[in-house]
């Protein structure tokens, strides 16, 4: 899936810049050094609800990340790349319905943090082509979650 020389790379790009932590697979295909994942951070993507690698097995090792998750789509008429035919992971008609979706995947997320999820990475800031998973819509005209309402509930993670 066009990863190549993943440890190989991933130690060129330590003795390069040493300061900086490395992400060496993200989402998958990882490649092990004992009990560790080559590079410094363990990441794994999941749609649409948030998850977390086992910390019993990489906690103690790795930086415990979801870079991917949500991907709730709503294609708003008059503000999508194509007509029809658009796409999202979970696909709600209103902005009522993907709200109430998107907090309960935060309520989630909340209840990952004390047991070790170190970041987390909503799919997707703005729509792209037939993905609707954005919290923008295509045309940046829309905001699909009120951004105050949004700054209110992401306040919750950083308690």
């Amino acid at each position: 899936m066009g990863q190549f020389k993943t440890a190989e790379i991933t130690q060129m790009t330590r003795e390069l810049d040493p300061s900086r932590l490395i992400n060496s697979a993200s989402g998958g295909n990882f490649e092990m050094d004992g009990t560790k994942v080559v590079g410094d951070i363990m990441d794994l993507h999941n749609y649409p609800d948030p998850v977390m690698p086992d910390p019993k097995i990489f906690g103690e090792a790795n930086i415990l990340v979801l870079g991917e998750f949500g991907g709730l789509g709503l294609p708003l008429e008059g503000h999508t790349w194509q007509q029809k035919d658009n796409w999202g992971y979970q696909s709600f008609s209103t902005q009522e319905e993907l709200k109430a979706r998107y907090m309960i995947l935060l309520e989630d997320l909340v209840e990952l943090i004390p047991k070790g999820l170190a970041a987390a990475i909503y799919t997707q800031t703005t729509d792209v082509e037939v993905e609707t998973n954005g919290l923008m819509t295509y045309d940046r005209q829309v905001i699909k979650i009120a951004v105050e309402e949004l700054r209110k509930a992401h306040e919750k993670l950083y308690k």
